[in-house]
């Protein structure tokens, strides 16, 4: 093939990265991919459907040199330190109104940063999200570009091609200015993170405080699925329960360790949303119950010295399978909505104009919190595509009105029966104090007067007031 007459290219052919370029070749785009491993070059080619164009080359001129212009570049390499020096050996290479996309999961900062130095170089810089895991950057992931609006349009084609589609649209769009592709990722992690522990919890009640073997579980989880609960992730849980080990006798489940890893996605979303004031304590417990679920030996010291002797919970099987299943509808609506609470002020605080209702629509197939709530979501914010908050939809208040009972009564039997279930009793909560017109700040707010005179409001006069108090 001669120069320049290649569509797209990647740099870095991991599984990811090999992954969507061919999903991309599949779709008619010729692509070219650089890795300096010469194994994946050759894994590139060979993995090609028969009739696509995909080449790979082990030399970043090489590749430059066969992209057509403007040249779509993309990495998928590790975050950090990685990504500037790729961009440092490209810009030797690449010309003014080519366009580099960053794939990978960075820190929205950073994509900032890497924004404006390129802008002044008169370079376009994409961060984008990507979700669905290997098996979807084959077939089609959910995907979050954002930066320049101006550069959208030569890579829109591409992206709506390789895309996850649902009722014949492709869940891709450009989700705002400067770092919005991989803030929106981030939440989409937070939210991620979230759902995963409350799906835990609800196992660990069912399991250990109902006494439900791993087939019992299966069947309960598959017929979640076919209801209000369908969703990726408990398709695949449903199954995880059904996976013989192949060292043990034993179902897999029971052969992990409970100590979960995390890539940080989780804890930036949390220390995101603490800047900008917006609160996600669904997110945050689900963060530190990961962060506790690391201290495994003292965990194992301080069951000796705290042993529980609290039988099975005694609540007939089906009425708490359903209290567990209304529970964690409940819970699953709060993360999502503290989640698309921070994207919606990250996108006025930060200037990111992120468009809501475009967001909710590209999660709905491809990535790993596709679920069939987000339609319920989508129509709240195709009624008002301002809204700050889900709980303030009225359809969405319909739902956690009728499910609200299920939570309280789970979380009573949690309390009762020592499961921690921080992640459900932090949704309940949330909710708790979202719908209080009042509450008892106004007591704090003396406390802070009265030590550190940093005053108050009063809620018969404007103003703001100190009191010399205790002094009658």
């Amino acid at each position: 093939m001669s120069a320049q007459q290649f569509d797209f290219g990647m740099i870095g052919l991991g599984v990811m990265g090999r992954n969507f370029l061919l999903n991309m070749a599949d779709h008619g785009f010729k692509v070219i991919g650089f890795d300096k491993d010469n194994q994946k070059t050759s894994a590139l080619e060979s993995d090609a459907t028969a009739g696509t164009t995909v080449k790979g080359v082990g030399s970043l001129q090489d590749m430059i040199n066969q992209l057509a212009i403007p040249r779509k570049i993309m990495m998928l390499v590790p975050a950090g330190k990685p990504v500037d020096d790729v961009i440092e050996s490209l810009l030797p290479l690449v010309q003014k109104g080519d366009i580099i996309i960053d794939g990978g999961n960075s820190h929205f900062t950073d994509t900032l940063r890497r924004v404006t130095y390129l802008q002044q170089k008169g370079i376009h810089f994409m961060g984008m999200g990507v979700s669905g895991g290997e098996q979807g950057a084959r077939t089609g992931p959910s995907i979050m570009p954002g930066g320049a609006p101006e550069a959208y349009p030569h890579i829109r084609p591409m992206l709506e091609a390789v895309a996850a589609k649902v009722d014949g649209v492709p869940c891709v769009d450009h989700l705002g200015k400067g770092a919005a592709g991989h803030y929106v990722k981030m939440v989409h992690n937070g939210i991620e993170y979230a759902i995963m522990q409350l799906i835990s919890e609800s196992y660990d009640l069912l399991h250990r405080g109902l006494g439900l073997n791993n087939d019992e579980l299966h069947t309960v989880f598959d017929s979640w699925n076919k209801g209000e609960l369908r969703s990726f992730l408990i398709e695949i849980t449903a199954d995880i329960f059904l996976q013989p080990d192949d060292k043990t006798p034993n179902r897999l489940v029971d052969m992990i360790l409970d100590k979960a890893g995390a890539k940080g996605t989780g804890k930036w979303t949390s220390q995101d949303a603490m800047d900008l004031g917006v609160p996600i304590p669904t997110i945050d417990m689900a963060v530190t119950m990961r962060n506790l679920s690391a201290l495994k030996a003292e965990r194992v010291q301080a069951s000796a010295l705290y042993p529980e002797t609290t039988g099975l919970i005694g609540v007939p099987k089906q009425q708490f399978i359903q209290q567990v299943h209304d529970a964690l509808l409940f819970a699953t609506i709060i993360s999502y909505a503290q989640g698309l609470a921070q994207l919606h002020k990250a996108g006025t605080e930060l200037d990111m104009q992120i468009p809501m209702p475009q967001v909710v629509s590209v999660w709905r197939g491809g990535c790993i919190i596709r679920s069939t709530l987000l339609e319920l979501f989508g129509n709240a914010f195709k009624l008002n595509p301002q809204l700050s908050n889900l709980l303030l939809d009225p359809q969405v208040a319909k739902i956690l009105h009728a499910k609200a009972t299920g939570l309280r009564a789970v979380a009573a039997q949690a309390i009762q029966h020592s499961i921690p279930a921080g992640a459900l009793m932090s949704a309940l909560s949330y909710f708790d104090t979202y719908r209080s017109k009042q509450l008892p700040i106004n007591l704090l707010q003396a406390q802070r007067d009265y030590f550190g005179a940093h005053t108050y409001q009063r809620i018969d006069q404007e103003g703001t007031f100190h009191t010399a108090w205790g002094k009658k």
